[in-house]
């Protein structure tokens, strides 16, 4: 690559990036600016506002490089992405949290919660636990990100980890939710540009979409040994059902991300933004052609890559990328696409990059500043503001993470945090939104069941969590504590369920309580 070519893009792109930024500072001049955007967004602007948040690196590069091992059955979490992620989180959820955060005045989702629940616990646990868990998804974005950069540009990963956390702090810092967003719309079209040519081209090369995809098929007699064992049938089936990986991939990487959409905190608050239910309305079609071109390229993109790099040099992706499916994305692009659309593609993964973490970090440093410490009685910190003090908490955390996690991460850490939302959000605001005798006492139950299950899952009976945890080995002398198949059972199978077992029990014990206090409190008065 020409580097000086490379810098003068790069620049440009960051020079258009802080002028967007720069644009939301200007703007914001309110609380409610910074935190919800004054509530007059454009549906054009949200939708890709989304879709760039919702499409990070973890996407684009580790579960590109995931579905080159697994194949074509993660097509099935594209269809989730669409359906739940798009029509039923824009037109269902969104138009309802819209309003009743107009009507509670509400402008963060735990603040949401609890005003709808009138428990401060629920703004402070729920807030609490984005702070303290969301810097694991919002570090594998940046490892994403930093492995692209030091594939693409062989520069050293420790410098591009820490270029992207200094770009991402400023933006979030300086213009909150406004520069988030248009930032996140611009950089929402070069991703979408990018990932159509790849798909196009990827096609292209192997000889169209017929020839390309019986080409994979008859590849059944590559897959390896490892992963024959457990179940996987070849690149274009599904796996065996009912076996390790079936089980991998249903529960884990389908389920737990198709339904955990629905409980993305970062991504709910979108709908808070906008000014009418038209306006979410008009978002879902834009939505959704991005969604398919960013998820269903990259699902599609990775399983193909095998059937290249056997085609170049005999060996499957996951030989090529010696081991490591977050490089298989880099390297197939750097070997099969000319060296315009590298530059491209840099911009691309810069985008898809900036905007997740600017929405994660913007998140977590609400949650922080605007959620837990104003409601303990806290408003500055040495004359600073707390939410900016959250944010760089949170720019800080994620950077440490991303510096110690393992090769390979980026995948299981998306599911990690989905699923733990999805079962310990989901039913609260299901409750919420759609259930009137949904209880405080309730909601506190299934948001704390959710939450504790799916970690105790995830440390207990998980296998590729409990083994790197080592605190099942510790006390009981063993990875897991229960056998197959419950080691390969994403917790969200279990915790879910039990979650909204207990928004609903507990709801309906305490209903009639309350209304007895009500009426008890009406004739005293």
């Amino acid at each position: 690559m020409n580097y000086m070519v490379l810098v003068i893009v790069c620049l440009i792109f960051i020079a258009i990036m802080s002028a967007l930024a720069y644009y939301g500072y200007t703007k914001t001049n309110s609380r409610a600016d910074y935190l919800v955007g004054g509530r007059t967004i454009s549906p054009f602007v949200m939708a890709l506002s989304y879709g760039a948040t919702f499409i990070s690196t973890s996407a684009l590069v580790g579960f590109g490089g995931v579905s080159s091992l697994f194949g074509f059955s993660l097509l099935w979490l594209a269809f989730l992405n669409i359906g739940l992620g798009v029509l039923v989180a824009f037109a269902v959820f969104g138009t309802r949290i819209r309003r009743l955060s107009v009507t509670l005045d509400a402008y963060t989702f735990p603040d949401l919660l609890g005003k709808r629940y009138k428990s401060k616990f629920m703004t402070i646990f729920t807030a609490s636990m984005i702070f303290l868990f969301m810097p694991a998804y919002t570090s594998i974005v940046l490892v994403g990100g930093g492995r692209f950069l030091q594939e693409s540009l062989s520069i050293n990963y420790d410098i591009a980890l820490f270029i992207l956390a200094i770009i991402v702090g400023i933006y979030v810092i300086s213009g909150g939710i406004r520069a988030v967003m248009y930032t996140d719309a611009f950089g929402a079209v070069i991703m979408f540009i990018g990932m159509a040519i790849l798909l196009v081209v990827t096609y292209q090369v192997l000889g169209g979409v017929e020839a390309a995809h019986k080409g994979l098929a008859a590849m059944k007699n590559m897959v390896p040994e490892g992963l024959v064992a457990q179940g996987h049938q070849g690149w274009t089936s599904m796996p065996v059902f009912g076996s390790q990986l079936w089980w991998t991939v249903v529960s884990t990487i389908i389920m737990g991300v198709g339904i955990g959409v629905l409980a993305q905190p970062q991504l709910a608050m979108r709908a808070m933004t906008v000014s009418s239910d038209k306006s979410l309305y008009r978002s879902v079609l834009i939505g959704g052609i991005f969604i398919f071109f960013m998820t269903g390229a990259a699902f599609m993109i990775g399983p193909l890559s095998n059937l290249y790099f056997f085609q170049q040099s005999g060996s499957i992706a996951i030989e090529v990328a010696t081991g490591n499916v977050d490089l298989v994305i880099p390297m197939f692009i750097n070997q099969l696409m000319p060296e315009w659309f590298i530059y491209l593609f840099t911009l691309t993964l810069l985008a898809a990059t900036i905007s997740t973490i600017s929405s994660l970090i913007h998140l977590q440093g609400t949650a922080f500043g605007e959620d837990i410490l104003k409601n303990v009685g806290v408003k500055k910190i040495l004359k600073l503001d707390t939410t900016r003090i959250g944010v760089l908490i949170g720019v800080l955390a994620a950077v440490i993470l991303a510096y110690i996690l393992p090769p390979g991460i980026i995948a299981r850490a998306t599911a990690f945090w989905f699923g733990i939302c999805a079962a310990g959000f989901l039913p609260a605001l299901i409750g919420a939104l759609f259930w009137k005798n949904a209880t405080k006492q309730g909601a506190i139950a299934s948001t704390v069941t959710g939450f504790s299950v799916s970690i105790i899952g995830f440390i207990f009976f998980h296998i590729s969590e409990s083994s790197a945890f080592g605190i099942s080995q510790a006390i009981f002398g063993k990875e897991a504590l229960l056998g197959f198949p419950w080691t390969f059972v994403d917790p969200l199978f279990y915790a879910l369920p039990l979650s909204a077992l207990a928004l609903i029990v507990v709801s309906l014990l305490t209903k009639g309580r309350i209304e007895l206090e009500e009426e008890e409190l009406k004739e005293n008065v």
